[in-house]
């Protein structure tokens, strides 16, 4: 399933680049949790609304409106002025707005197509979006740090990632599950119990009977059942039922709620507590420049990124060798990360800036593992005719920890700077140099 592995690739990429650039974008004196809102926001709201009726907007038509919007945003904010030479904060967050658009409908969007090509393809859409953050904070750091492009320049070479999507989904991805599903998805009439005998079960295709286990979409046992069998009128006075027919609102909410407990709050409190590390302690994990491999303190924030995304790739990449079923444990480690980096920022006490490496680097392993195996759990354990619908609706967990993060890491960048000074390290008001 390398196509999912495309998808989910282009899809975060933009994201990834946008927030390794956050400091670049804003300049040293406005929070970083300002670019993450402006970057999640409209990916939050859109998972919280679209997952009750975007089944009715094809996957076609939104791969396009993805492409669009994300190159569309990437070029504003490439385009807009530098902050530090008079553009408007405010253009560049509309551009990074329109780029998180894209991506909320893409995330959702693709989780829900994995119920269509089956188990595997979830990992390969996990190793997609860990990969994203693999390449987009490890691109961003070559272009401006290793080839000294300017921002503008780099950002421009970046805007038109998006235009792989539509080619891997046309072009690439096999159509034919989409397809089968579609036909599918139809109005069956209520039929009483009949005897089937010996010559009725043979008559069956065995192409229908091994397609009906292993496809990983709605079944085609009922497709062949029904082009086999006699035609038979309903009993009389029974109405006619649609098993396809999709949910109420109030029926969605209700299983919505079903999800929370068991998957949307493992999944919310690992994505508080890391992006609470990434864009409110991070910029002040800092150390005398001596003593570490950098020549500059602004080269300590993308390489942080860098190193939280190479965990959360591995672990993303991780479900079809090992699987994680309790949620919780490595939510609450996460936590504990936040809260240890916190104490670090304050008190200094951690020795070395490799150690502080290692906490980043574990930090995207945790925050990799509970995303990937918060949907292969959903995948396992949901039943098939709620699947779609749930892939979709947990996915607005993520989106809404990093809203929350966003807000703490506003309140909490600014005040740990200030202890920084207080103690003598005022290396976070020199993130410009």
């Amino acid at each position: 399933m390398a196509e999912l592995t495309i998808l989910g690739l282009i899809n975060n990429v933009s994201y990834v680049i946008i927030l390794s650039a956050a400091l670049d974008l804003v300049g040293p004196s406005v929070p970083k949790g300002v670019v993450l809102l402006a970057d999640v926001l409209p990916s939050f709201l859109t998972k919280l609304i679209a997952p009750y009726f975007i089944h009715a907007v094809p996957y076609s038509l939104r791969m396009i409106v993805m492409c669009g919007l994300s190159a569309a945003g990437m070029f504003l904010i490439a385009l807009t002025p530098s902050v530090l030479t008079g553009g408007s904060i405010g253009i560049k967050l509309f551009g990074v707005g329109m780029a998180s658009l894209s991506s909320g409908v893409g995330e959702l969007s693709m989780l829900g197509l994995t119920h269509y090509y089956g188990p595997f393809s979830l990992a390969a859409w996990g190793s997609g979006t860990g990969g994203a953050g693999l390449i987009g904070a490890g691109l961003y750091v070559l272009l401006t740090n290793t080839i000294g492009l300017s921002v503008r320049n780099s950002l421009l070479a970046c805007a038109f990632l998006p235009f792989i999507m539509p080619l891997a989904f046309f072009l690439i991805l096999p159509q034919a599950p989409l397809r089968r599903a579609h036909s599918t998805n139809k109005d069956y009439t209520a039929i009483p119990r009949i005897s089937i005998d010996d010559s009725d079960i043979t008559s069956l295709p065995t192409s229908s009977a091994a397609d009906a286990l292993l496809a990983p979409g709605p079944s085609t046992v009922a497709e062949a059942y029904t082009s086999h069998s006699r035609p038979v009128s309903p009993p009389s006075g029974a109405s006619h039922n649609s098993p396809n027919k999709k949910p109420t609102f109030k029926q969605n909410l209700a299983r919505t709620r079903a999800l929370f407990f068991p998957y949307m709050l493992p999944l919310l409190l690992v994505y508080i507590a890391e992006y609470s590390i990434n864009q409110g302690v991070s910029p002040t994990l800092l150390f005398p420049l001596k003593s570490t491999p950098f020549t500059a303190y602004r080269s300590f924030y993308p390489l942080y990124a860098f190193l939280y995304q190479l965990g959360v790739f591995i672990s993303r990449s991780s479900t079809p060798f090992y699987r994680l079923h309790n949620l919780y444990t490595p939510s609450f480690l996460q936590i504990a990360n936040l809260a240890l980096l916190i104490l670090h920022s304050v008190y200094f006490f951690i020795p070395s800036v490799w150690i502080i490496f290692l906490v980043v680097f574990w930090e995207g392993l945790l925050g990799g593992a509970v995303y990937v195996n918060t949907f292969a759990e959903i995948m396992e354990s949901v039943p098939v005719a709620d699947r779609e619908f749930s892939l979709g609706a947990t996915s607005v967990s993520d989106s809404a920890g990093i809203c929350i993060a966003s807000l703490i890491g506003m309140v909490i960048e600014g005040r740990l700077c200030e202890a920084n000074v207080k103690r003598g390290r005022p290396w976070c008001r020199d993130l410009d140099l």
